[in-house]
């Protein structure tokens, strides 16, 4: 196997760098200091900054644009809606591009590769109707509009999705939708349009096939944001996690995606390459908060030396540089197998991910807190945040548990 990019992929990941660097590092800091304002201001934080807009803009006029396309997307996406060279990329293509958004909490937003809607759109793209595309899609792809996945659920353990209470019941041509979704990330934003529910339609079928997935609109009759919720004190303004209910709502049958007990089906065909998104953007976060580690570590002295040469830092430093670059090996060679086709070995690995790199990233950020000092702990350096979000991607997707059950089950099958 062979993980080295692709020219187009390495000619597309020097670009996103150099935008970030030229454009969205200047006025990052400035934007998030502009929500805090508002937010301590009695302002509206969740009115996002006209800044993005036009960021967004110069990135879809060079072509910077939807790059999470997969290579074999439907029809001419691609070249539509914005990617150079008029094509989706594979996996393993894309993966160093996610790396390089990952060192920017803004970066995937200018260049609408950010989760949710870059999920939402995958489902849409591959499971949709011509109809549900031209309708959803298609604003999705020019960021008119953005999305929410509401399928976490208070009442229950929703690491096992089996478990879900809410209901999608087919009425005549309709699906009346009822129960209570949370952590609902996207939902705080203005734009936010369309809601991709997944709920009990069959509770007598198979455990894996009573479940459907319906499209609905946020501003559907019966549905309602409840309350935002905070992560470790962040609210991730203006996207954001909400706790959304449903009470008696009616849409057409025709808003079903796939077709009714198809939401596993649907749900394992969306996660495996989101995420590898995840991690690769996990790891470029590690990256980052690395860099930020070392120069602090470099430029402070105490006790007359400086802090890199201090109570094992030089020896902790050389160990975030090892797990990093065995992280992007291991999500490299998951990568590569989700292009090869799904299969056991592919399933194992994508979990192995999700447990390995988000913890292998809050050991580097925590590093990089450590040798901050107290100002790690602050907002004046971008790590509190990078270590919230850290932590958070060990239950987004399924815990860490989960992840590692999937693993041992399919290398204790191998011996049976």
């Amino acid at each position: 196997m062979d993980f080295s990019p692709s020219p187009r992929s390495a000619e597309l990941t020097e670009r996103v760098r150099a935008f970030i660097t030229a454009e969205i590092d200047p006025v990052e800091p400035v934007i998030h200091r502009d929500i805090a304002s508002r937010r301590d201001g009695g302002g509206d934080p969740w009115e996002p900054s006209p800044l993005i807009a036009e960021l967004q803009a110069k990135a879809r006029k060079e072509g910077l644009w939807n790059l999470f396309l997969p290579a074999a997307h439907a029809g001419s996406y691609a070249a539509d809606f914005g990617t150079d060279g008029g094509a989706g990329l594979s996996n393993v293509d894309y993966a160093p591009l996610a790396e390089a958004m990952g060192v920017s909490q803004l970066a995937p937003v200018i260049f609408n590769c950010s989760a949710p809607d870059t999920g939402n759109m995958e489902v849409l793209l591959r499971y949709g109707t011509p109809e549900q595309r031209q309708q959803w899609l298609e604003p999705l792809l020019r960021a008119d509009i953005r999305s929410a996945f509401c399928m976490t659920e208070p009442a229950v353990a929703s690491s096992d999705a089996t478990n879900m209470a809410a209901s999608a019941v087919l009425d005549g041509d309709d699906v009346i939708i009822n129960g209570t979704k949370w952590f609902s990330t996207g939902v705080g934003h203005p734009d936010c349009k369309i809601l991709i529910f997944m709920g009990v339609t069959d509770p007598d079928a198979d455990r894996h096939g009573r479940h459907t997935m319906v499209l609905v609109p946020i501003d559907a009759p019966g549905v309602r944001v409840d309350r935002m919720l905070s992560t470790m004190g962040y609210f991730d303004e203006p996207f954001g996690h909400g706790e959304v209910s449903f009470t008696d709502v009616r849409v057409p049958a025709s808003n079903i995606l796939l077709g009714p007990g198809r939401a596993f089906e649907i749900a394992q065909g969306r996660l495996g390459p989101g995420r590898v998104h995840h991690c690769m953007r996990a790891i470029g976060l590690a990256e980052r908060a690395l860099e930020l580690g070392v120069r602090r570590a470099l430029s402070r002295e105490a006790f007359g030396r400086p802090l890199a040469k201090l109570g094992g830092n030089s020896e902790r430093i050389a160990d975030g540089r090892i797990a990093i670059n065995r992280s992007r090996l291991l999500v490299l060679h998951a990568a590569w197998l989700l292009d090869q086709g799904m299969s056991r070995e592919a399933v194992s690995a994508v979990s192995e991910i999700k447990v390995e790199v988000p913890n292998m990233a809050l050991d580097v950020i925590d590093l990089a807190i450590q040798l901050h000092g107290g100002a790690g702990l602050t907002d004046d350096f971008p790590l509190a945040a990078a270590w919230v979000g850290a932590r958070s991607l060990r239950l987004a997707d399924g815990p860490d548990e989960v992840h590692r059950s999937v693993v041992a089950r399919i290398e204790l099958g191998k011996y049976k």
